[in-house]
């Protein structure tokens, strides 16, 4: 499940206009490698926004027991202009990166870098 948690960037759902323009919400990651997705809610933590991997789903939809489960996977993402800036943390990296999303509509572009290696999903809003 590690790398569809943030190897990051867009998504498309369906969400409430209420958390139009914010990534406050639960998005649902790509699948990664093994064809997991995650579900990741973001809420405010202070003056920024932090997300944590509430729940995996194996390929075919089915909940899964997964060590990720609890993990934070983005903090202190600040709004710089209509995008939101801080850090994220990649589990099947075991790495921690500078990183932006970008929220449109239910849709988020999530992209972390190392250097000028940029790595990005788009995650959807399912709530």
């Amino acid at each position: 499940m590690a790398s569809a948690t943030l190897v990051l960037v867009a998504v498309v759902s369906l969400g409430s206009p209420l958390h139009a323009g914010t990534p406050e919400g639960v998005w649902l990651t790509e699948p990664d490698a093994k064809g997991q997705r995650a579900h990741v809610v973001s809420s405010r933590c202070g003056n920024s926004f932090c997300g944590t991997i509430t729940e995996v789903f194996d390929r075919n939809g089915a909940p899964v027991a997964a060590p990720t489960v609890g993990q934070r996977v983005f903090w202190d993402m600040q709004a710089k202009g209509d995008t939101f800036s801080g850090r994220a943390y990649v589990p099947a990296h075991r790495r921690e990166y500078a990183a932006r999303m970008q929220v449109n509509g239910n849709q988020m572009t999530v992209k972390g870098c190392l250097g000028p290696v940029c790595q990005s999903q788009k995650w959807r809003r399912v709530r």
